[in-house]
């Protein structure tokens, strides 16, 4: 996991913008609060804080959003600091410079140009207005225009190099300013002979013969890597430009030869020459594996956040085959057997789809009756509210849901009675030909538990289940069948119930029935 970055970008005299950068979401008003107590505990400062704009920064998460290439997108929140900040202003203002800084005279550019050979100059239009001898060299001797001048000088800096730190920034000419207290480091980007245009194929006439030498015993070597360059930008108010003063990051003799340069080539002064040749610029190797580690972060943070997704989808399809506290009970390690729970009162409602359109055995005519099946069963899953009710199973044609359990619901008469009601009139409202739905309710005592060890299911078990079946058997389609039972419960909340008589059940003899007709009138 990186850590955040912040940087102050703007200072006056009523406060300071600083921008915040994290590759996580949703902390920015944690961090808006830090910054508050900070600054009131350690320097008795009240601070008020205004969001200027932010990018990338999701609520409901910590995971900042996946990049389409791969990797997760950079949140960038900038804040505004408002507080009195005169005192600092005036200090940095009226700051009193050495008597011995007023005796040296100017300094020609040319100096710092032979000082760091390597050195590039940048004006405001981000085009590079001088550089240092070696730099050219490395440019190619040969990129050359018609008067002789490095094709290098009076180009736009981001054509010929590429920003790689600071990291996650635009390479504009207000970030360099911003940043000017940052070592900057940037790569040369080295073009082959094959990529030059044609008309720089012609060969320019050198006058100095050792330049000529130089050349050719560099493009000797043919493709010649990349040059990574690492130094400071250093702002000169008097040409309003800045000049790169840096040095080549080189690992060992071999990585200086593959790009092309020399041992001489390197800056005089400092101990860049005596550093390659005692190995002592081994931390670029640290610095490179820790950059693999920081992608490995990147990739690793990219699977939490797909495994978080995926445990999401996982958790949505357990819950549809087990309910939630039954799940979180195995999960716990106990045997199925304990996850049993018996219910005094439970109501539970049988649903059976009649398909007369789909009768023949024609495996055309079955796709078309699974697709029937499909619709009405999805439509009856949007009636279904937990934990008001819960869907148990489907088998075949029939549509098992059960009010009561596993949450306990003193109210579950009402609810299942609504659901059947809610059942036969979106039955009627999909107007499928030949389709219609039979349904059974009966209210008593359950026993309910997980059973099986592959394709585990919730089920209930019971004589009030047999005879909620029953119920729905022996009903007729797009009616609800009730027991007496459940009639006088209804009856006392104000249901509509129509006597239908004695009915022979199945292993009960003859039970009085009743057909529920709507609910109590509003």
């Amino acid at each position: 996991m990186k850590s955040p970055s912040m940087q102050l970008t703007e200072v006056d005299e009523n406060g300071a913008v600083l921008v915040y950068r994290s590759t996580r979401s949703g902390f920015s008003k944690y961090f808006k609060g830090q910054l508050m107590e900070i600054a009131d505990a350690l320097y008795g400062l009240k601070l008020k804080i205004t969001i200027i704009d932010r990018q990338n920064d999701t609520t409901g998460g910590t995971t900042g959003p996946i990049a389409i290439q791969g990797g997760l997108k950079t949140v960038i929140v900038r804040y505004r600091l408002d507080f009195d900040n005169k005192d600092y202003m005036e200090a940095k203002v009226n700051k009193t410079i050495h008597p011995s800084q007023k005796k040296l005279g100017p300094v020609d550019g040319t100096v710092l140009l032979e000082m760091f050979p390597f050195a590039i100059i940048i004006d405001e239009s981000m085009q590079i207005s001088g550089a240092g001898e070696k730099m050219v060299e490395a440019w190619g001797l040969d990129n050359v225009t018609s008067s002789g001048q490095s094709t290098i000088i009076y180009s736009t800096v981001t054509d010929h190099f590429k920003l790689r730190r600071p990291k996650g920034i635009p390479f504009t000419w207000q970030n360099i300013l911003h940043f000017h207290t940052v070592l900057f480091e940037l790569e040369l980007i080295r073009i082959s002979h094959e990529d030059k245009d044609e008309d720089k194929k012609e060969s320019h006439a050198i006058s100095l013969d050792a330049m000529t030498i130089t050349a050719e015993r560099r493009e000797s070597q043919g493709v010649m890597k990349n040059i990574l360059l690492k130094g400071q930008m250093r702002f000169i108010t008097e040409i309003n430009s800045v000049i790169f003063l840096c040095s080549p990051i080189i690992n060992n003799l071999d990585e200086l030869h593959n790009m092309g340069l020399f041992l001489n080539d390197l800056n005089a002064h400092g101990l860049s020459r005596e550093m390659v040749m005692a190995g002592w610029q081994h931390f670029s190797r640290l610095e490179y594996t820790f950059e693999r580690e920081e992608q490995r972060s990147d990739e690793l943070e990219t699977s939490l956040h797909l495994a978080d997704s995926w445990k999401r989808q996982g958790d949505d399809l357990l819950y549809s085959m087990i309910p939630k506290p039954v799940a979180e009970r195995l999960r716990a390690g106990l045997n199925p057997l304990s996850t049993c729970q018996s219910f005094e009162q439970v109501t539970v409602v049988f649903g059976e789809l009649h398909d007369d359109s789909h009768l023949s055995t024609d495996i055309k005519d079955a796709m078309s009756a699974v697709t029937t099946l499909n619709t009405c069963f999805s439509a009856f899953d949007e009636l279904v509210h937990s934990p008001m009710v819960y869907k148990v199973e489907t088998v075949g044609h029939v549509y098992m849901v059960v009010s009561g359990a596993p949450d306990m619901n003193p109210l579950h008469v009402q609810h299942a009675s609504d659901l059947a009601i809610n059942m036969v009139a979106k039955i009627k409202e999909l107007d499928l030909p030949g389709v219609s739905v039979k349904i059974g309710l009966h209210s008593g005592p359950v026993v309910a538990g997980v059973v099986g060890l592959k394709v585990p299911r919730y089920c209930l078990f019971g004589d009030t289940v047999n005879i909620a079946s029953r119920m729905e058997s022996s009903g007729e389609p797009n009616k609800i069948q009730v027991t007496e039972y459940i009639a006088q419960k209804l009856r006392k909340l104000g249901y509509m119930l129509e006597s239908r008589g004695l009915v022979k059940v199945k292993g009960k003899g003859e039970m009085k029935t009743f057909w529920l007709e709507s609910g109590p009138k509003k």
